[in-house]
């Protein structure tokens, strides 16, 4: 669900990629791509992703309560907790909309859209009385880590790049594709099963930086949408953060569990997430204009 990291930055690449593909094809004047089209795409898919996992939980609330034990609540405190919640949820809801809403308007670029976000952050936390030097340090600290783990990646992917292309690699793999059964619909498939395994194993940037030059123009020329296959990049590449060994979301709860919960129940229990996640893009896969709908209307 946008704002996406992960969107912003296949949006950039998806749009150079796209231009090049058409400009090939023998179209001099491309229709253009933006970050705010792969946002405008992805919120059906996520509302679906979230919508999948409510039902689920719900089912497994019904069907088996002593997995999903009730928190206990003291009598004096359940009038109060309504209000908690909506105290919780509603400034970050305010602020996703605003950030989201200054790109679907056309009002902000994401890079201006994500200095709003950061000033609106900061605001709630002083708010919330949790701002403080340290916070502050720590936050600009990860900020630096991740950004400089970005472009990392990003070096040594555009050198692997221009040694796979200089060694006739982008070739192959566009005879590889092109002559995948099913045309585009085919060689989409490959892509996406090829994302998904190596899910396991590579962080989603490195995916993107690494694949995505790789794979994508080919798929741009045999006539795929490139606002759907952002999406749909996208939405298989969530399903890294769930899949073992090196799932993000596994290492952050296996951080917060107790002692009691073992690395093996973790993971048995992210199977039906993940499970759903393949379900989506299957639909996704089936009713592209789960993705194109909002966009053709905003846009």
């Amino acid at each position: 669900i946008p704002p996406s990291t992960v969107l912003i930055f296949m949006g950039d690449m998806i749009a150079g990629m796209n231009a090049e593909a058409q400009m090939s094809l023998g179209n001099f004047a491309p229709t253009t791509v933006s970050v705010g089209d792969l946002f405008a795409g992805a919120i059906l898919p996520g509302l679906l992703l979230v919508g999948l996992y409510i039902a689920y939980i719900l089912f497994k609330a019904v069907t088996d309560p002593q997995s999903c034990p009730a928190t206990p609540v003291p009598p004096e405190e359940k009038a109060g907790l309504w209000k908690e919640v909506l105290f919780a949820l509603v400034p970050p809801l305010l602020l996703i909309a605003a950030v989201l809403g200054s790109i679907l308007g056309g009002i902000a670029t994401p890079t201006e859209a994500a200095s709003v976000g950061a000033v609106g952050a900061t605001v709630l936390a002083a708010l919330r009385w949790r701002l403080s030097f340290g916070v502050f340090s720590e936050v600009a600290r990860r900020t630096a880590v991740i950004t400089s783990m970005i472009f990392i990646i990003l070096f040594g992917a555009s050198v692997f790049a221009i040694v796979f292309r200089q060694m006739g690699g982008d070739r192959l793999v566009r005879e590889f594709l092109t002559a995948m059964p099913g045309g585009a619909l085919g060689a989409m498939i490959v892509v996406m099963l090829i994302m998904f395994v190596l899910g396991f194993i590579l962080d989603t940037f490195e995916i993107i930086f690494i694949v995505l030059p790789i794979t994508a123009p080919t798929l741009l020329i045999l006539g795929v949408e490139p606002i759907w296959l952002g999406v749909m990049i996208g939405v298989n590449l969530q399903t890294s953060f769930l899949t073992p060994p090196f799932g993000f979301s596994l290492f952050y709860l296996r951080g917060v569990a107790p002692n009691s919960v073992s690395t093996m129940m973790i993971y048995r229990g992210a199977v039906p997430f993940v499970m759903l996640q393949i379900f989506a893009i299957a639909l996704l896969f089936v009713f592209p204009g789960l993705v194109l709908w909002l966009p053709s209307i905003l846009f």
